[in-house]
């Protein structure tokens, strides 16, 4: 939902510039690198430094794959009352990064034969998006994967952003959602343009992607997540909450300014996550995150035909965008993929070379980001 509602746009399709970009806590923010496994990486450790002091921000962790060798760091505090630091090996909400992990298991199902991109979403899910019209039935999977189906974005319906983006989340933190429901709400809105035609990112298209997950397999989406990505890769730290609002230890906790609901910063570590669903509710760690996306990049998770469709450089060619990933090109002209994550009181940035020898994974626990692609300039250009 980016910096409009709950759940920050990826790279590449929906303008770069913006995914990498995302107050003050009340109690200062200690800038010393600390819980640091491994040597080198200084350019990063200083960035990550440099961030936490610049923005007032509790703290960052980083976790980084290169080749054979991983290394670690943590700045700041888990816990900004107690002082307590941040830990690299903690767990936290990783936001629109889920996006990621659903796109794979979508194209995996494309890889069996058990449907087709450019299957309309009415085979799979007759009537959910009549509400639309006749343009509606035409919509895609190849298109919500990619966010250029038209589709509004169910958190920007008035009533959402209110429960999301103001202190009446307070109230609603613990409240449960189904996918359908706040599809129905989204489709009230008129599409936003014909579709196929713009590229524009919409969290309605990864609720519909999850329910047709589950009408294919005949499964919950998070159960082919784990039967298919979690399991087979040993990501042990990583899981789907559904309606559960605790974060597994250890974990730091989270302070949202509401994405410009509030100046100040409140405590928001624990909520119910159902309403991001297939969009944005997984947690995981630094280490896992970057198994998963350097497995991803090395095919053992597609086939090389559904890597070459989801990757947005080759989508470019027909002039789409990625699917469930973006590119990004650093000022050293060196591209990554990957994509980037916030839900209240967590940003995330998830970043991998093409060919996944090389990926870091950053996160704050605060949602009022703005200088991330500075930690992915000291990584990957230094």
């Amino acid at each position: 939902m980016a910096r409009q509602g709950a759940l920050r746009r990826g790279f590449g399709a929906v303008a770069v510039a913006a995914a990498m970009a995302m107050g003050t806590v009340t109690a200062a923010a200690a800038a010393d690198v600390q819980g640091e496994y491994g040597g080198g990486h200084g350019a990063t450790r200083t960035a990550m430094a440099d961030l936490v002091r610049a923005e007032s921000l509790p703290g960052t962790i980083a976790g980084v794959r290169e080749g054979d060798d991983n290394w670690s760091a943590a700045v700041g505090t888990a816990d900004t009352a107690t002082g307590q630091p941040r830990s690299p090996r903690e767990r936290f909400r990783i936001g629109s990064v889920t996006k990621t992990f659903t796109a794979t298991v979508v194209l995996q199902l494309q890889a069996e034969g058990r449907l087709d991109l450019d299957d309309t979403v009415e085979k799979w899910l007759p009537g959910v998006l009549q509400g639309v019209g006749k343009k509606g039935s035409a919509i895609t999977i190849r298109q919500i994967l990619g966010h250029t189906s038209g589709l509004f974005s169910f958190d920007q319906d008035p009533l959402m952003l209110k429960r999301l983006a103001s202190p009446d989340f307070l109230n609603h933190r613990y409240d449960t959602y189904r996918p359908e429901d706040l599809v129905r709400l989204a489709v009230r809105h008129p599409l936003l343009f014909k579709p196929g035609k713009q590229v524009k990112y919409s969290n309605t298209d990864y609720l519909l992607a999850g329910m047709i997950i589950a009408k294919v397999t005949g499964r919950p989406y998070g159960e082919a997540i784990e039967q298919r990505i979690i399991r087979p890769l040993g990501l042990s730290a990583t899981s789907l909450p559904g309606t559960a609002v605790d974060l597994p230890r250890p974990h730091a906790l989270g302070y949202s300014k509401l994405f410009g609901g509030s100046t100040t910063p409140v405590e928001t570590t624990e909520l119910n996550p159902s309403w991001a669903g297939a969009a944005g509710e997984m947690i995981s760690t630094t280490a896992d995150l970057t198994s998963f996306y350097s497995a991803l990049m090395r095919g053992q998770l597609l086939p090389k035909a559904e890597l070459d469709e989801m990757l947005p450089a080759t989508a470019t060619a027909t002039g789409g965008p990625g699917l469930g990933i973006g590119d990004v090109k650093l000022s050293c002209g060196i591209t990554l993929w990957g994509h980037t994550g916030g839900i209240h009181g967590s940003s995330t940035v998830a970043l991998t070379t093409r060919d996944g020898r090389h990926a870091a994974v950053f996160n704050t626990n605060a949602d009022w980001v703005d200088g991330e692609r500075k930690l992915a300039e000291a990584e990957f250009c230094h």
